[in-house]
């Protein structure tokens, strides 16, 4: 049964079993645990056809990514408590992961700087390790690139370690005039 992004949700019974397929490309099956009309989200639990035992998971889907579904039958209560199972340690795990990598993300992001300033730092970090030290650019903890963010502005570090910094800048000023990034 095809199903265009416009669907009322009618379709959408709790303790019906569906096998998906989205306009990304996933393909799974799941039981309809809720549906979310305001917000056309579908709330699925995954791991049909595993033991009552085992594991499942919970996929939040917005309807109108459904490119197709078909029914594959009817179950009773998708929220038997005897069959649902949290693993806090796992949920506790990905979340800590998440707030590491947005506090190593926000550290990226220089700080009363200019949008040129930025993207060097960024075309720096794609081979040097990089941070930000104020508007000063800390490339391996030893060579400082200060505005204007020019070969001439780097200090610091050994002979070598500087003028692998200046060949990045200088390439980098290149490509900014010639149109590329």
């Amino acid at each position: 049964m095809a199903m265009n992004g416009s669907s009322g949700g009618d379709e959408f019974a709790v303790g019906c079993l569906l096998s998906i397929k989205t306009t990304f490309g996933d393909e799974f099956e799941g039981q309809i645990i809720t549906y979310d009309r305001p917000s056309n989200i579908l709330v699925l639990q995954e791991g049909l056809k595993s033991n009552s035992q085992s594991r499942r998971n919970i996929r939040l889907l917005k309807a109108n990514y459904i490119k197709e579904f078909s029914f594959l039958g009817q179950s009773e209560d998708p929220l038997d408590l005897k069959k649902c199972f949290l693993d806090l340690n796992s949920l506790q795990s990905k979340e800590d992961a998440a707030v590491r990598q947005a506090e190593i993300d926000v550290e990226r992001i220089g700080v009363g700087v200019t949008a040129e300033a930025q993207s060097i730092f960024d075309a720096l970090s794609k081979t040097l390790p990089v941070r930000w030290d104020k508007t000063v650019i800390m490339v391996m903890n030893e060579v400082r690139v200060s505005s204007p963010y020019l070969a001439e502005s780097v200090t610091g570090g050994t002979p070598a370690a500087n003028e692998r910094v200046k060949k990045v800048l200088e390439r980098r000023r290149l490509q900014t005039r010639g149109g590329g990034q």
